[in-house]
């Protein structure tokens, strides 16, 4: 799809910049920064929807799982 934007004149330097560097094209470099930022946002709304679980759900570890945890750690000498 083909569309106009206007953007800051460092924002547009940069992406010339950019599009130089990695050899593609100025509407390339926006569309891979805009999926980056997509992909970000969506991992910020999975840790938060986690987030949300666990304010409502014991996250605690049993006492008895940790401490066979621990007994079956080696014992390193620091």
């Amino acid at each position: 799809m083909k569309t106009a934007i206007s953007v800051p004149n460092d924002v547009f330097e940069l992406s010339e910049r950019l599009a130089k560097k990695l050899k593609v094209s100025r509407s390339k470099i926006f569309a891979m920064g805009v999926k980056k930022l997509g992909e970000e946002y969506d991992e910020e709304e999975i840790i938060a929807s986690i987030n949300r679980v666990c304010e409502k759900v014991d996250t605690s570890v049993d006492p008895v799982l940790f401490k066979m945890a621990m007994l079956s750690l080696p014992k390193d000498e620091w």
